[in-house]
């Protein structure tokens, strides 16, 4: 079975000494989609955004991309079709912020293949969308938690993939820059998936697929995913969604349960 979609696993599965983490999950990314990710901590969230990059190989079950089985593809060929921004993200090497950036290119360069103009665009565009352009000399080291995952985005950005894979990308971030980041993610035209763990933020995806104890709980669209009866059932709190009068997202009210 080679799926329909961009991106597609069938019955994945993944244990760690004996423990399993992912479940026989199966799912089909269509183009252009930005899928959501939510479930408690432990839930298999990032193990099964480095299995769709490549980056681990489930124990069961396949990976395919564009029809083809994962494996068969080399890693440059995946680099350019798929970016991963993970949770955290360091590096010893010294690095300037627009040095980090430019990392995101090399999939695409080669001794035939140099640096040139269309690089030089990626990464000027990139480091604007995420409003780093005043820092590109800045020393990666210098760099707070939040403006450091600013530039693992533009990085993500500048690589120029049509799948792009968010590992909780607005952790530490002020909210305004959660929410810049948030516009930014609705606009690319990639399909991605992204981790997270406010749900008000998951309404802004046109699909969600919630897990617990690797297991595939429920997928769909956001309003018809999240009610209070699945949320206090994975998440383990009471919670009450409230309409918002100028016809907006709704806003979710959590209580712990008595």
């Amino acid at each position: 079975m080679s799926g329909a979609g961009v991106l597609d696993l069938v019955g994945v599965n993944r244990s760690v000494s004996g423990h399993a983490i992912l479940s026989d999950i199966t799912l089909s990314l269509r183009t252009g989609e930005k899928l959501g990710l939510l479930g408690p901590n432990g839930s298999g969230k990032s193990t099964l955004l480095s299995i769709m990059a490549g980056l681990t190989r489930p124990q069961g079950g396949d990976v395919f991309l564009s029809g083809k089985p994962l494996q068969r593809h080399s890693r440059r060929a995946i680099a350019q079709r798929i970016a991963c921004v993970a949770q955290h993200a360091d590096t010893s090497d010294r690095l300037t912020v627009r040095e980090a950036v430019e990392l995101g290119r090399t999939p695409w360069l080669s001794a035939l293949r140099p640096w040139g103009n269309e690089d030089e665009e990626a990464v000027m565009q990139a480091l604007d969308v995420v409003g780093m352009s005043h820092m590109a000399a800045r020393d990666w080291s210098t760099l707070s938690g939040g403006e450091r995952q600013r530039v693992q985005i533009a990085r993500a950005h500048a690589q120029s993939t049509p799948i792009l894979l968010l590992d909780e990308p607005t952790n530490h971030l002020d909210i305004h820059h959660q929410i810049s980041i948030l516009d930014l993610v609705e606009r690319l035209p990639s399909t991605i998936v992204i981790a997270l763990h406010d749900m008000h933020h998951a309404l802004r995806c046109d699909r969600v697929l919630v897990m617990d104890k690797g297991r595939n709980v429920a997928l769909g669209p956001p309003a018809e995913v999240l009610t209070p009866d699945l949320i206090g059932e994975i998440f383990r709190v009471k919670a009450s969604i409230i309409p918002d009068p100028a016809g907006g997202r709704p806003v979710f009210s959590f209580q712990s349960y008595t």
